[in-house]
Formats: C-alpha cells, sequence, structure tokens
C-alpha cells in the first residue's frame, strides 16, 4: 500500500492504506475481525489501475475506538461504511471484503443497491446466522461477557516476536503475513506491547439473524457479484451452506480455491487472478 490517510468520522477517526489513482476504479476494502488494512496489502500490488482504499474499521488497527455507548453491531457496521464512503466522497463504488469485512460488505451491498457498483466476498457471504432456538441463551451470554469486560486484563507480550508467534498459532499464518497484521495491530504500552483493537470486539454477538433472513439478505444483492471460498471450507460456513448462499445471488458467480481462510494475503497472485478484472468492471 502506497499510502497512509484518516477521515474524521462520527464515531471518531478511522486510519488507513491506499493503493492506486484517484479516477480510477473505487474499491473499498474491509478487512475480517480482528484484522486490519494490513490484510489487502500483499494483494494491492497485484490490483493495479484501481483506486483501493483499505480502512482499518473502527476499534481495529491504528483506527479510533468506538466511544462507550456505541456497540460493534453489523447495522453500526453498516453505517460505518457509508459514513467512509460519504468522507471519501464515493457515492458509487465496489466492495471488497475478507471474512467479517465480507459479511459486512454483503449487508452494504443489500441496503444500498443504488451505491454498491460490484462486490467481492472472500471467505463469506451474508452473516453468520444462528437457530432460534438459541436467542435466549445467545443474548444471555452477550450480556454477562458485556458486563464483566471491565474486570480483565489486557495480555502484554513483553517482545513483539511472541505476538507474530501467537497469531500464527491463532489463524495458521505464515510468519510474514502474521507480521503484517501485528505490526499493525499493536501498541507498546509499559512492559513490551498488547493489541491495539478494542476489547470489546471479543464479545459475542447478542442477536443473530436466521439462515432464512440471511437467505433474503443475500437474494438482496442486486450488483455483480463474485465470492471466493478456500478449499477445504472453515467450520463455521460448510461447503454446502456456503454454496447454497452463493447460488441465490440474483448477478454473482462463485469460485473455490485450494487455500487457507487468509489466502488473499498468503496467494495474492491466484486472488488477484479471479477478482482483479471483476473489480475493474
Amino acid at each position: 500500500m502506497t499510502r497512509g490517510f484518516e477521515l474524521a468520522l462520527p464515531g471518531g477517526t478511522v486510519r488507513g492504506l491506499r493503493a492506486g489513482a484517484e479516477g480510477a476504479p473505487r474499491v473499498l476494502a474491509l478487512h475480517g475481525w480482528l484484522d486490519n488494512a494490513a490484510s489487502f496489502a500483499p494483494l494491492a500490488p497485484f490490483l493495479p489501475g484501481l483506486d483501493l482504499v483499505v480502512p482499518d474499521l473502527p476499534g481495529h488497527g491504528r483506527s479510533d475506538h468506538l466511544p462507550r455507548g456505541m456497540d460493534y453491531s453489523f447495522a453500526g457496521a453498516v453505517h460505518g461504511v457509508l459514513d467512509i464512503a460519504d468522507a471519501l466522497g464515493w457515492e458509487h463504488f465496489a466492495l471488497l471484503g475478507h471474512s467479517m469485512g465480507a459479511g459486512i460488505a454483503s449487508l452494504v451491498a443489500a441496503a444500498c443497491p443504488a451505491r454498491v457498483q460490484r462486490l467481492v466476498a472472500i471467505e463469506a457471504l451474508g452473516a453468520l446466522a444462528e437457530v432460534p432456538e438459541r436467542t435466549v441463551e445467545r443474548l444471555r451470554q452477550a450480556v454477562e461477557a458485556t458486563r464483566a469486560l471491565p474486570g480483565k486484563r489486557l495480555r502484554v507480550f513483553p517482545d513483539l516476536e511472541l505476538a507474530v508467534r501467537a497469531r500464527m498459532q491463532a489463524n495458521g499464518l505464515d510468519e510474514a503475513v502474521a507480521r503484517l497484521l501485528v505490526e499493525r495491530g499493536t501498541e507498546a504500552v509499559e512492559g513490551g506491547w498488547r493489541w491495539s483493537s478494542d476489547p470489546r470486539l471479543t464479545l459475542p454477538t447478542m442477536v443473530r439473524m436466521t439462515e432464512a433472513q440471511v437467505e433474503d439478505l443475500v437474494a438482496g444483492i442486486t450488483c455483480p457479484a463474485r465470492v471466493l471460498f478456500a478449499d477445504p471450507a472453515q467450520p463455521y460456513l460448510p461447503d454446502a451452506v456456503r454454496r447454497a448462499r452463493a447460488a441465490l445471488l440474483p448477478a454473482g458467480d462463485l469460485v473455490v480455491m485450494a487455500g487457507g481462510h487468509h489466502l488473499h494475503m498468503e496467494q495474492p497472485a491466484e486472488v488477484a487472478a479471479v477478482v482483479g478484472a471483476f473489480l475493474q468492471g
């Protein structure tokens, strides 16, 4: 990524990375949960001819945490993305999302068909679903965890290398890829380093959509869409479910590629070959 940027938004300052040239096709890239803008750094050089803007989503990387009283719901994330686009002066744009970012991008595309021109969703489509019978259980867990959060201590790594190793182990990442995320996703504190992300991001979601609601959401994404999934599938989104969702897209197609969850970082050339021309339109 060639340069940094920051935008003053209602929920705080959002910082990020930008590549390409203004005037090129506009692409807003949204990273995954507890990742940051560095998530798209390996892919950016393989996507020439785009105006690629990659924010650290609120509470992630070097962006501000949301103020008290605001939470990290998907509904809030939709408005956060629209606030970023408005601050950029972008009325129309494409969305490129990975994991959580692909879920958020799905909601934005469904909610704002007049603004979103194209969608590339990597390793997610729609939101994580829940069966109705777990509604109360999930609500109770979320409330309990939220009330207990102020009493928790954040882990401090005495050495940044230990944070890199922890990230590698948690996500099965290559060292170079993990280092990119860690270097942008940590902050220096007394005694070493800690994650810069807002601890509230680790709280359980209070209410999730049912699978039927997610299916209606996906069916409402009317722009041209390309979905890229890694093989093997993630346990929380089995292959049969992700294929069924992709089949609901009115103007979409599905590509499955051997790789891990962060394939856009570990196999950027191969991913660019699938999504680059599509984003160019």
